[in-house]
C-alpha cells in the first residue's frame, strides 16, 4: 500500500493510475460517479489537501474508459493564462505546426472523438478555463470535464461536487496506513481519534501528522496541536473555522521542522512543478544551508510529507503540493529573499538549457529532448522572469533563442514563437542575443508557414549582423533564408544561399545540427535542380558525419533523401529500409513534418511494391496530419509531383471508388496508429516489379526526380 496523496495526482495521459494507496471516501466515490453519468461538466471543489484530485482520478480510473481515453491536464504549475490551452494541447500529445491558435488546435482534434478531460488545479487560472470549458463543450459533443479547483468555473450546465473532510474512521485508516510507512504501528488510539478529530478530516493535515511519527508519539503530537490551536483562538477550539484548519496544521508542521527544513521548504517555493536533486542543491543553497547538506534536509522533509518523491522517465523527481508549497512561498517572501532566490531558479534553468542546446549536437539527443520537456514549467517560469525583470532582457533572448531545438524539434513552435517575440519587443540591446532571437523566430516562422514575419526577422537580423560585424549570425540569416527559397519553389536562389552559408559556416569553424542540416537542404536543392548524384554525395556525407557524432536527427533527413534516391534507381526495397529508420527518429522527436513527409514517400515505395491500396491509406493518413503542418506538400510543384505519381498510379490500379475508400480509411487513423501502421509494413505485399531505372519517374511537371518535400522544417544549431 501506498501513502494517500491527497490532492496532486491524477491520470497521466490515456493510461490508467495506480490507487492502490486510496484511502476513505466510500460513500463520496458512487456520488461523483453518478454525478459525472448526468452532466458533461462535473467540478469538485473544497479546500486545499481536502484531497480533491485523488477523488477525482480515482473516480476517473473506475468509470468504464470513454473510447478515446481519459486525460489529467495538471494546472497547478501554469502561471500563466495564456498556456491553459497550450497545457490541454501538450497533455493530448498534439503537434501542430501551424501558426493556428492552440483553441483551433483543440477543437479541430477532438471534434469527433470521445473522452474525458481532467481539468485539476484551476483556481488561479478560473477565466482562462471557464472560456476554454465552454467552447470546448459547445463544440465538442462526444467531451465531458471533470474539474477539481477551490471554486467553481460557473459555466453553464457546471454539477458542482463539495468535497467535505474524511469522516472520523477513514481519517483514522489514512492516519494508521501513513504511519505504516513511516514504520510506526497504531491501533484504534484515543489519541489518534482526537487527532483526527483536532484536525477536521482534512487529509493533507492527517498525513502532515502522521509524518512526525518519527520522533513524537500520538499523545506528544496532540499535545503540540493543542497547543498551536489554544494560541490562535485564544483558548476556544470551536471558535477555529473549519478552512483554518488546515494552514494552522501547515504552520504547525513547519514550526516543528528545524531551522535548515523551515529555510530549505521556504526556497523549494520557486520551483514551478517538478524539480530534481541537482536544482535544488543549486538554487536552494548559501545564505545558511550548504549544497551538501540539502539532501539531508530534503529528505527530513520527505519523511515528513512535506515533499513527495517520485520516479520518472528522466529519473528521480520531487514536488510540493500546491498547498504547501504555497506557504513555503509566504515565508520566503517574509524573509525577503524571493528576488535572490528567483534570480539563482532562472540562472539555473538558463545553464540548463544552454547545456542541453550544446548537448543536442550528440547521442544524448533523446534524453535531451526527454529532460526538456520535463524541465518545462520550470523554464517557463525562468521565461517569464526574464521577460519580466527590469534587467532580463538579455538573458530571456538568449533563453528563448537556446530553446530552438524544443520549439523547432518537439513540436512546440507556438509556445517558441509566443516567447520569441515576447523577447524580440523588449528594448533593443544586447546585440548576441537578440540576434539569434531574430533568426530562430525566422526559423519558427517558416517553419510555420508565415513568410512574411519570417522574411522580416531574417532580413532584419542579417542587417544588423552585418552592421555589427557579426559573421555567425550572417551565416544563420543566410541560410534560413535559403530555406525559405527552397519551400517556395526558388531552386536556384536556394542553392546559392545554402551554399553561400555552408561556406561562412566553414570559415567560422561551425559544425552542428544545424550546418549539417543546411547541407542536406542544399541536397533537395540539387536534386530538385536535376543533379541527383550530387544530392546522394552530398547526404551521404551528412550520414558519415552524423554516425561519428551520435546525431539522429539531422540523420534522419539524409536517409529520407538517400531513400528517394534509392527509389529513383529501382530499388524500392531499399527505400523503404531507409524510411522506416527516418520515420521512427521523426516520431520520437515529435517531429511532426518529418514523420509526414516519410509516410509521402512510403506510399509512393509502396505502390511502386504493388500495394496500392496500402499506398492510398498511407496518403489518407498524411493528409490527415498536413492540417497540423500546414499547406499540404507547401504548396510547391515540386514537392508535390511524387504525390500525384502515387495517387494516378494507385487510381489507375485500384479504381476511383476504391482508391477514395482507401483513402478515407487513412484519414481516420491517428497520428499514433498511422505511424504504426507505416512502421509496422515492412515488407508489403508483392506485385509488380520496380522500375529499372529513374527514367519512368521523371516526366511530371517540375520532374519528379527530386524528393518528396523539403528537410528545411527540421534542423539544429547548437550556437549562432
Amino acid at each position: 500500500m501506498r501513502g494517500h496523496q491527497p490532492d496532486d495526482t491524477g491520470v497521466n495521459g490515456n493510461l490508467p493510475l495506480e490507487l492502490d494507496g486510496f484511502v476513505g471516501r466510500r460513500a463520496e466515490l458512487p456520488e461523483l460517479a453518478r454525478a459525472l453519468d448526468a452532466s458533461r461538466l462535473v467540478t469538485v471543489t473544497g479546500p486545499g489537501g481536502i484531497g480533491k484530485s485523488r477523488l477525482a482520478a480515482r473516480v476517473a480510473s473506475d468509470l468504464r474508459t470513454p473510447p478515446d481515453g481519459v486525460w489529467r491536464v495538471e494546472l497547478a504549475s501554469v502561471r500563466d493564462p495564456e498556456f491553459v490551452d497550450y497545457a490541454v494541447v501538450e497533455t493530448l500529445g498534439l503537434t501542430d505546426h501551424t501558426a493556428r491558435p492552440p483553441r483551433e488546435t483543440l477543437l479541430t482534434h477532438l471534434a469527433r472523438r470521445r473522452l474525458l478531460l481532467v481539468l485539476d488545479g484551476f483556481e488561479h487560472l478560473v477565466d482562462a478555463c471557464a472560456t476554454l470549458v465552454a467552447d470546448l463543450l459547445g463544440q465538442v459533443p462526444g467531451l465531458a470535464v471533470l474539474a477539481v479547483g477551490r471554486r467553481p468555473l460557473r459555466v453553464a450546465g457546471e454539477q458542482v461536487f463539495a468535497l467535505g473532510p474524511l469522516g472520523e474512521d477513514e481519517a483514522v485508516e489514512l492516519f494508521a496506513e501513513r504511519a505504516g510507512r513511516q514504520g510506526v504501528t497504531v491501533g484504534d488510539d484515543p489519541h489518534v481519534r482526537e487527532l483526527c478529530r483536532r484536525l477536521d478530516g482534512i487529509p493533507l493535515a492527517v498525513e502532515l501528522a502522521a509524518g512526525r511519527l518519527g520522533a513524537l508519539s500520538p499523545g506528544q503530537l496532540l499535545e503540540r496541536l493543542d497547543d498551536r490551536f489554544r494560541l490562535l483562538t485564544g483558548g476556544g477550539r470551536d471558535t477555529l473555522p473549519r478552512h483554518r484548519t488546515l494552514r494552522t496544521a501547515i504552520g504547525w508542521s513547519h514550526e516543528l521542522c528545524t531551522p535548515e527544513e523551515r529555510l530549505l521548504w521556504s526556497r523549494l517555493s520557486v520551483f514551478a512543478g517538478r524539480f530534481d536533486l541537482e536544482a535544488a542543491e543549486y538554487v536552494c543553497s548559501g545564505g545558511g544551508l550548504h549544497s551538501d547538506d540539502v539532501l539531508d534536509v530534503l529528505s527530513a522533509l520527505l519523511a515528513q510529507s512535506v515533499v513527495a518523491r517520485e520516479e520518472t522517465a528522466t529519473g528521480v523527481r520531487y514536488r510540493m503540493l500546491d498547498t504547501v508549497r504555497a506557504y513555503g512561498a509566504e515565508w520566503l517572501e517574509a524573509t525577503g529573499d524571493t528576488v535572490r532566490l528567483r534570480r539563482r531558479h532562472r540562472d539555473w534553468y538558463v545553464g540548463l538549457a544552454t547545456w542541453c542546446e550544446l548537448d543536442w549536437f550528440s547521442p544524448r539527443q533523446n534524453e535531451v529532448a526527454a529532460r526538456i520537456e520535463a524541465e518545462l514549467p520550470n523554464l517557463r517560469c525562468a521565461l517569464e522572469y526574464c521577460l519580466t525583470a527590469p534587467d532580463g532582457a538579455e538573458l530571456g533572448r538568449h533563453l528563448a533563442g537556446s530553446l530552438w531545438f524544443c520549439w523547432v524539434g518537439c513540436g512546440r513552435l507556438s509556445e517558441g514563437r509566443h516567447w520569441l517575440e515576447r523577447s524580440i519587443e523588449l528594448e533593443p540591446g544586447h546585440e548576441h542575443a537578440r540576434l539569434k532571437a531574430l533568426w530562430v523566430l525566422g526559423y519558427v516562422a517558416i517553419l510555420q508557414g508565415d513568410t512574411v514575419p519570417a522574411l522580416a526577422a531574417l532580413a532584419e537580423c542579417r542587417a544588423e549582423a552585418e552592421r555589427s560585424a557579426n559573421p555567425t549570425a550572417v551565416a544563420y540569416a543566410e541560410h534560413r533564408t535559403g530555406c525559405l527559397a527552397l519551400v517556395s519553389d526558388d531552386m536556384p536562389r536556394a542553392e546559392t544561399l545554402l551554399r553561400s552559408s555552408l561556406e561562412r559556416y566553414q570559415e567560422i569553424g561551425e559544425l552542428n545540427s544545424n550546418v549539417l542540416m543546411a547541407q542536406v537542404e542544399l541536397a533537395m536543392a540539387r536534386a530538385f535542380l536535376g543533379d541527383l548524384p550530387d544530392a546522394v554525395r552530398l547526404c551521404e556525407d551528412v550520414r558519415r558525419v552524423c554516425e561519428d557524432h551520435g546525431e539522429r536527427w539531422a540523420r534522419s533527413y539524409a536517409l529520407y533523401v538517400l531513400a528517394y534516391a534509392a527509389w529513383s534507381e529501382g530499388d524500392p526495397a531499399r527505400a523503404r529500409e531507409l524510411l522506416t529508420d527516418c520515420l521512427a527518429c521523426a516520431h520520437t522527436f515529435h517531429d511532426l513534418l518529418g514523420s509526414v513527409l516519410s509516410i509521402e514517400l512510403l506510399a509512393l515505395v509502396t505502390v511502386t511494391l504493388g500495394d496500392a491500396a496500402e499506398a492510398a491509406v498511407l496518403q489518407g493518413a498524411a493528409a490527415s496530419l498536413w492540417p497540423s503542418v500546414g499547406l499540404p506538400l507547401f504548396g510547391s510543384g515540386y514537392y508535390n509531383a511524387p504525390h500525384e505519381l502515387c495517387e494516378t498510379t494507385a487510381r489507375e490500379r485500384l479504381g476511383d471508388e476504391r482508391y477514395e475508400e482507401c483513402v478515407r480509411q487513412g484519414r481516420a487513423l491517428g497520428r499514433e496508429a498511422a505511424v504504426s501502421r507505416a512502421l509496422g509494413r515492412a515488407r508489403p505485399a508483392a506485385g509488380l516489379p520496380a522500375p529499372r531505372g529513374c527514367e519512368r519517374h521523371t516526366e511530371a511537371a517540375h520532374g519528379t526526380q527530386q524528393p518528396a518535400a523539403s528537410p528545411t522544417r527540421k534542423g539544429g544549431e547548437t550556437a549562432g
